[in-house]
C-alpha cells in the first residue's frame, strides 16, 4: 500500500508540475529579449486595475492584428478579451515585420491607459490607408488600452 501512494504522489506532484509550467513559445524576439512569465496576461484585466495617470510593468500576450505598413512602428493586438491594445515600442527603437498580422506576441512592457486624440487618430488612421471619408468620421477623441514595448516575441507558428 505504500508504494502505491507513494507512486499516486509522485504522480500527482508530476502533474502539478506540468500545469505550472511557463509558456513554451519559439520565435524571434524584437526590442530587448526576456523571459517569458508564466503570468502573461491574456485579457485587458490588468487595464482595469489601472487609472488614466499610472501604467503598470507587466507581460502581455495576443495575437497581431494589424501592423504599421510604412515601418511596422506600430501595431494592433488581440487580446482573448477580444479588446484591441495599441501598442508602440519604446524610444522607437525597434519595429516589427510589416506581414506579422495573424501570429501569437508576447509583449513586454507597460501598459497604460491614453486618450488619443484626434489628430492622433487621424495620423494612424492615414498610416493604415484610410479614405477622405473615414478620416472625415473621426470627430472625438477616445480612451484606448495602449501598451509601450520594450521587447516582443512574435511565435514562429500563429
Amino acid at each position: 500500500m505504500k508504494v502505491f501512494n507513494t507512486i499516486a504522489t509522485v504522480f500527482l506532484l508530476g502533474v502539478l508540475m506540468v500545469s505550472c509550467k511557463q509558456e513554451t513559445i519559439q520565435g524571434d524576439y524584437f526590442g530587448q529579449e526576456f523571459e517569458v512569465s508564466g503570468k502573461a496576461a491574456k485579457t485587458s484585466a490588468p487595464f482595469e486595475k489601472i487609472s488614466a495617470t499610472d501604467s503598470l510593468q507587466i507581460q502581455m500576450i495576443g495575437e497581431i492584428k494589424e501592423v504599421c505598413q510604412n515601418k511596422g512602428c506600430w501595431m494592433k493586438v488581440k487580446l482573448e478579451s477580444d479588446d484591441e491594445v495599441f501598442v508602440r515600442f519604446k524610444d522607437y527603437g525597434f519595429f516589427v515585420p510589416k506581414d506579422a498580422a495573424g501570429k501569437k506576441v508576447v509583449m513586454n512592457g507597460a501598459a497604460f491607459l491614453e486618450e488619443m486624440s484626434v489628430e492622433d487618430q487621424k495620423h494612424y488612421a492615414e498610416d493604415e490607408g484610410a479614405s477622405e471619408d473615414e478620416l472625415a468620421q473621426i470627430t472625438a477623441p477616445k480612451q484606448t488600452l495602449r501598451f509601450e514595448a520594450d521587447g516582443v516575441l512574435i511565435a514562429n507558428q500563429p
